[in-house]
C-alpha cells in the first residue's frame, strides 16, 4: 500500500505539468501565433484580375488576382496585387494581410518576365501608420477584414466582396 502511495505521489508533478500544458492556452488569443509557410501562386493573368477602389488617393488602377486569394488557417489573407499607372506601368506583388493585427507583409515582387522574386526583407508592418499602404488598407477595411474584426472565411467570400465593390459587413466612409 505504501509503495502504491509513493508511486501516486511521484506522478503528481507529471500530472500537474500535463494539466498545466492542457490549459496553458485556455483562450485562442493567448496562444502564440505561428505563420504558415507561404507558397507563391501562379503569376497574375488578365482574365483573373478584379478591380477595387482604394479611395481617392491615386489615379492608378488597383487589381487583385482572384485565383491567388488564399485564406490561411493562420489568420492571413494572401493575394496578388497589381497596380497599373495611367501610362501602363505595372507593379505586381504577392502579399498577406493579418486581420487580427492590421498588418501586411510582402512575400514577393513580380518581374517583367512573369515570374516572382521573393522579397528580401519580408516582415509584418502596421497598415495604419504607413501612408503608402492605402491599397492594402482598403483591402483590409472593406474587403478582407471588414470592421477590422471579421476575416473572410474563404477565397469565395473575398472574391464576392471585390466583385460587389465592398464586403457586406464593411462600412465605407
Amino acid at each position: 500500500m505504501l509503495r502504491k502511495f509513493a508511486m501516486v505521489i511521484g506522478l503528481l508533478p507529471v500530472m500537474a505539468h500535463a494539466q498545466q500544458n492542457k490549459f496553458e492556452y485556455e483562450f485562442d488569443h493567448e496562444r502564440p501565433w505561428v505563420e504558415l509557410q507561404t507558397q507563391l501562386p501562379g503569376y497574375p493573368q488578365p482574365e483573373n484580375l478584379l478591380q477595387f477602389d482604394p479611395g481617392p488617393v491615386s489615379d492608378n488602377t488597383h487589381l487583385v488576382d482572384a485565383s491567388s486569394i488564399a485564406v490561411g488557417e493562420d489568420g492571413v489573407v494572401r493575394y496578388s496585387l497589381v497596380i497599373r499607372s495611367p501610362s501602363g506601368a505595372m507593379n505586381v506583388s504577392y502579399e498577406g494581410i493579418r486581420c487580427q493585427t492590421a498588418e501586411k507583409r510582402t512575400y514577393a515582387y513580380g518581374r517583367n518576365d512573369g515570374t516572382w522574386a521573393r522579397a528580401r526583407l519580408s516582415r509584418w508592418v502596421d497598415l495604419e501608420n504607413l501612408a503608402q499602404n492605402y491599397a492594402q488598407r482598403a483591402l483590409y477595411r472593406y474587403y478582407f477584414c471588414p470592421l477590422g474584426i471579421h476575416m473572410v472565411r474563404d477565397a469565395r467570400e473575398a472574391v464576392d466582396a471585390l466583385k460587389a465593390g465592398v464586403h457586406p459587413r464593411a462600412v465605407r466612409h
